[in-house]
């Protein structure tokens, strides 16, 4: 089984940075300080990174295709848990926020 291509680990290095700096889509999530929540419970966090992940178009060279639609998306999850007012346009596909595991 081979590695990761090195572009997707770099986005995933890259949105780990940004989650917990408190800087995905600063634009959208401006003023909301979400890291308590995610942090305190796994399953934010798990709920997270499996919408990142499955957003995430990589092409056939391993070149990362969307890696700020992958991080809206995944603010738009953390905003509607912390603004109970706010609502995701286009609404999550169940596919978006599937969690994979053995």
């Amino acid at each position: 089984m081979g590695h990761l291509p090195v572009d997707v680990r770099a986005s995933l290095r890259l949105f780990a940075f940004y989650l917990a700096n408190g800087t995905i889509d600063v634009d959208l999530l401006d003023g909301f300080d979400y890291r308590s929540a995610l942090f305190q419970f796994g399953s934010s966090l798990e709920q997270v990174f499996a919408i990142y992940g499955n957003v995430l178009q990589v092409d056939t060279n391993g070149e990362v295709l969307n890696d700020g639609d992958a991080q809206y998306r995944v603010a738009q999850w953390i905003r509607s848990c912390c603004d109970p007012t706010y609502e995701v346009e286009p609404p999550f596909q169940a596919w978006e926020t599937e969690l994979h595991g053995p």
